[in-house]
């Protein structure tokens, strides 16, 4: 999960989150939350939910009362640091946390592994599983809660399971010969439970270990009597045969020997943790009829050797013939075990004497084969280098089973023999904390539990890592977490990752991996590592290696198989933490300065290059930069396909921060700029602003820094409309006027009438609609005398977009229709959507819905086509608003949702308000008031991160009208009171006027 924190029902029900226990009130509240919590990633129905709360009489306002019950538990998870976790999703409502967060998963998961264990005879790590299982209970299930229905059905078969669970801890308990202890432990459980006969067997089989015959008999014979007085039964069969077991003194009852056989596995691992989806593959591959090779792969460090040391362990009682165990050492290209050695040792540990062991590789192998036919072994083959390695090893027909660990995905061996591949990657964040808790100790890290989060991420989640760091600290008791997470976060991280005594280091364990490589890829390796990126491209590195991308993909291809890179896309890549910072370390050792240096440069150029590109096929008609590359111009990923340009960019998003970033800290100021502005188009049409204020602010940095007054003219007014864009209407009126000061001192016309253009947006938004006009027909005026038909037709647009926002739709039409029409003739596809949405907006206003509809449906198709998020977003929202004055709710809401979905996707918080308030109104008008308060009290929620008081005011109105009509005059009134307030302040002086005036 994304952050620490515990959701749980075994005893009283809580949350707990990085922010500390949720304030949660009353029960209903905390039925909900545990239903859901046991249910997590499962939509629950709303009728579920009533008859979890009220069963079969629920009251006439259930659903009323069950959305407020969520609406305050949402409140109290988001406090606590659970956000947006409880979600709204047809027909009810979805818990979004990890299974792991829940403490009934973990205990539920835990009991499986420790039944799987028992039953593989695995009886130590079935005991120790079980135990921690046993721990997470802290009372009853729901101890604080009272669920009916449904819910009571599901607290019983949690406290059965637990039932069952302890019936299983002491089936493994007594297989240990721990005896003794049984026999004090399970009184006290049968007194609570007198009735359970698998209980009261294994409190006989405890009794008669321990010498005490006569009182076994009489256990047996109390429950007897108490079954025929209270059920009228008789024992069942299994009692049965142990009371008679022990009437003959059997001696199938005593202690069972330990499995024979060669058993050569070594120690596993201490503190094991996690990995369950990935032991339940390996569970599976012994209830197949063929079995297959085992190949466990990953980066070095990801624990690949624990964990198949650990799940040969806990089956060793599966395989009684022999558990054999080689390491080939095929990390060290200077020592590995060839593969004639690795079958001498194999077949001496399956005790042929030297002399009879043949002297060729293929006499061995058969010998091999021959030995283990029909036998029941398990061999694990430990660090593989290649395919040659493992296919001398592999077993013929039978039941014995190779698991082999490698740093290569050995995808070749699939073409010869059944395989089951499992990859490993880093641990999530949840199983990274787990590993640290297990180490150090639960309470230590509860005392530190930020800092210890801190240590996991920094960690990287590589086991190996988290393992180090846990050995520091449990080195130095007193040692606080926060000192050693501050020491990982600065410089040297792979120095802090090590301990005294100890050479193995994620440095050089990372070296092992890097030595055998390729020149090539070697290179590739480096050089990718050095781009600020989050991922990278095969395209990237190759262009950084001077190389053609086939040869790009190939390196890239290679470093994916041996587990340096991973793959996160078509022909992308990622990095994990710490291999990058070990990779830029080799790049500082193998590299000269001069080479790093030309190496930013290559970056630099190929995203200029590429993002000039894409440019191109967006948006044409931006056209101020043409980029000059210091290099030779370099291959690129992008051609003349808008959609293909959008794709590739979209891929990138998460770079072109860094990039412009990483361009200015290497003297590419011009660059910085230039990217900057070759990206607007991407923003325009993708969304995601908030990122794009950030660039934009890098790029006038850079262009100040220059001082070239047009670029930086161009990037004040870009960064304008950034903040435009994310509602900070006044730094976009600031930010506009120094672009404008800078734009007229260097007698850039065109630019002047851009800057009004959007000077008066903002102004408009603001309701301050005189001083907008002004400023658009300067906008208007300064585009003719520069010539600009794009902008003189754009400030023509959005002159009459002022006049539908105005109230003054008949005004808007002229404007509108000359800006279409000059749109059309210059084959501005996007800028006609838009002044399409508009027109259908000023005849909504008009309330002709026929040609509102009929411009709106023109607008949308034309977005969709192009693939602008924005403009879909806006169409949508405006057709759902026809919808609602025609009266259709069911299209409105529809239209509503999508808008609302669109908006999450392109992270647009004052979007996603605005949908949200929408489809309150529209819930509203339909009737449904349960639904039209969640989205309304959600809209709030949303609105507060972005603030808007005339869209705030709308809530407040909307809510006034919510509770006129559940009869509540004095709540409809302070919410009509609130509204009109900030419609004042807002300008909207009608507004206020008219909601300042509502009865209830």
């Amino acid at each position: 999960m994304s952050q620490p924190g515990e959701l749980r029902v075994l005893g009283p029900v809580e949350a707990v989150g990085p922010a500390g226990p949720a304030n949660l009130h009353g029960t209903r509240q905390r039925v909900v939350l545990g239903v859901l919590a046991l249910h997590t990633g499962t939509v629950l129905p709303i009728p579920r939910l009533v008859d979890v709360l009220w069963g079969e009489d629920p009251p006439r306002t259930a659903v009323k009362t069950l959305h407020s019950h969520v609406a305050r538990l949402r409140q109290a998870l988001e406090g606590c640091g659970f956000p947006d976790v409880l979600v709204t999703r047809e027909p009810g409502y979805l818990l979004t946390v990890p299974p792991a967060t829940v403490d009934a998963h973990r205990f539920e998961q835990l009991v499986r592994a420790g039944a799987a264990d028992l039953a593989a005879g695995a009886v130590e790590r079935a005991a120790t599983t079980l135990r921690a299982a046993a721990t997470l209970w802290r009372g009853d299930a729901f101890a604080d809660a009272e669920p009916s229905g449904w819910g009571r059905r599901e607290v019983d078969r949690l406290h059965e399971l637990r039932l069952h669970a302890t019936e299983d801890l002491w089936d493994a308990e007594l297989r240990l010969g721990h005896h003794e202890q049984a026999v004090h432990e399970l009184p006290r459980l049968l007194a609570a439970t007198p009735t359970r006969e698998r209980l009261t067997g294994l409190h006989m089989l405890a009794l008669y270990r321990c010498g005490r015959h006569t009182d076994a008999l009489d256990a047996f014979q109390r429950l007897r009597r108490r079954l025929a007085d209270e059920l009228g039964v008789d024992p069942g069969p299994e009692l049965l045969a142990r009371h008679t077991a022990i009437l003959r003194r059997d001696s199938a009852l005593d202690l069972r020997p330990a499995t024979t056989g060669p058993s050569q596995l070594p120690a596993g691992v201490g503190h094991f943790t996690g990995r369950e989806a990935e032991l339940a593959t390996l569970d599976a591959v012994l209830d197949e009829p063929e079995r297959p090779v085992v190949v466990v792969s990953g980066a070095a460090g990801m624990g690949k050797t624990a964990l198949a040391l650990h799940w040969a362990h806990r089956v060793a009682a599966r395989f009684p013939d022999g558990r054999l165990f080689l390491d080939l050492r095929g990390e060290d290209p200077a020592e590995p075990l060839p593969g004639a050695r690795a079958l001498t040792h194999l077949l001496r540990a399956l005790d042929v004497p030297d002399e009879n062991i043949p002297g060729d590789q293929a006499g061995r192998a058969a010998l091999y084969r021959s030995l283990l036919h029909g036998r029941r072994c398990l061999v694990v083959v430990d660090n593989v280098a290649g395919l040659e390695d493992v296919l001398p090893l592999i077993p013929g027909t039978g039941p014995a089973l190779l698991v082999v660990t490698s740093r290569q995905h050995l995808a070749a061996l699939g073409t010869r023999h059944a395989v089951r591949p499992i990859a490993l990657d880093a641990f999530g964040h949840a199983d990274s904390v787990a590993l640290l808790d297990r180490v150090l100790g639960a309470e230590r890290v509860r005392r530190e539990r930020g800092p210890a989060a801190r240590v996991a991420r920094l960690c990287g989640g590589m086991p190996l890592a988290l393992r180090i760091a846990a050995a520091r600290l449990v080195g130095a008791p007193k040692r606080p977490i926060a000192e050693l997470a501050a020491e990982l976060a600065g410089a040297g991280r792979l120095d802090t990752l090590a301990v005294e005594g100890d050479s193995r280091t994620v440095r050089t364990v990372l070296a092992t991996a890097y030595r055998p490589l390729a020149a090539a890829q070697a290179r590739f390796f480096r050089r990718a590592a050095l781009g600020p990126g989050a991922t990278f491209s095969a395209a990237l590195g190759a262009a950084l290696c001077e190389v053609p991308g086939a040869d790009g993909d190939r390196a890239a291809a290679g470093l994916a198989a041996a587990h340096l890179v991973t793959a996160a896309g078509a022909g992308r890549f990622r990095f994990h933490d710490l291999i990058r910072e070990f990779a830029r370390q080799c790049a500082r050792a193998d590299e000269p300065p001069a080479a790093r240096a030309e190496i930013a440069d290559r970056l630099v150029d190929w995203y200029l290059v590429a993002a000039a590109a894409a440019n191109r096929a967006i948006d044409p008609n931006r056209d101020l930069v043409t980029p000059a590359p210091r290099f030779a111009a370099p291959e690129v990923p992008v051609g003349a396909d808008r959609h293909a340009a959008l794709t590739f960019l979209t891929a990138e998003r998460d770079n072109l921060l860094p990039v412009v970033r990483f361009a200015r800290e290497h003297g590419r100021a011009e660059a910085a700029w230039q990217l900057t502005y070759l990206l607007t188009s991407f923003y325009d049409t993708a969304g995601h602003w908030h990122t794009r204020v950030e660039l934009c602010r890098e790029g006038a940095a850079a262009a100040t820094g220059l001082g070239d007054p047009l670029a930086e003219a161009e990037m004040l007014r870009a960064l304008g409309v950034a903040y435009f864009m994310t509602r900070r209407l006044p730094e976009a009126l600031e930010t506009n006027a120094a672009a404008l000061r800078t734009a007229q001192a260097a007698g850039d016309v065109q630019g002047e009438g851009h800057i009004h253009n959007n000077t008066a947006n903002a102004y408009a938004e603001l309701r301050r609609f005189d001083e907008a006009i002004a400023a658009h027909r300067l906008a208007v005026a300064r585009n003719a005398a520069a010539g600009n038909d794009l902008g003189h037709a754009l400030s023509q647009r959005n002159l009459g977009h002022t006049y539908v926002r105005m109230g003054r739709a008949p005004e808007s039409l002229a404007p509108l229709t000359a800006a279409l029409s000059t749109f059309r003739a210059l084959g501005n596809a996007r800028l006609e959507a838009a002044t399409l949405d508009t027109l259908g907006e000023a005849h909504l206003q008009r309330g002709d819905h026929r040609a509102a509809l009929a411009y709106l449906g023109e607008a949308l198709a034309v977005s969709r086509v192009l693939g602008d998020r924005w403009l879909e977003w806006e169409s949508l929202l405006d057709t759902g608003r026809v919808h609602l004055g025609r009266g259709d709710f069911a299209t409105a809401s529809d239209h509503f949702g999508q808008a609302l979905d669109l908006s999450r996707d392109v992270g647009d918080r004052h979007g996603e308000a605005a949908a949200l308030e929408h489809l309150g109104r529209a819930r509203l008008e339909a009737g449904d008031l349960a639904a039209a308060r969640e989205h309304l009290e959600r809209a709030l929620a949303v609105r507060a991160t972005v603030p808007d008081g005339y869209e705030q005011a709308h809530l407040h109105r909307d809510l006034g009208d919510l509770e006129a009509r559940l009869g509540r005059p004095a709540d409809a009134a302070r919410q009509w009171a609130t509204a009109a307030a900030l419609y004042s302040q807002a300008n909207a002086t009608a507004e206020a006027r008219e909601v300042a005036n509502r009865r209830a």
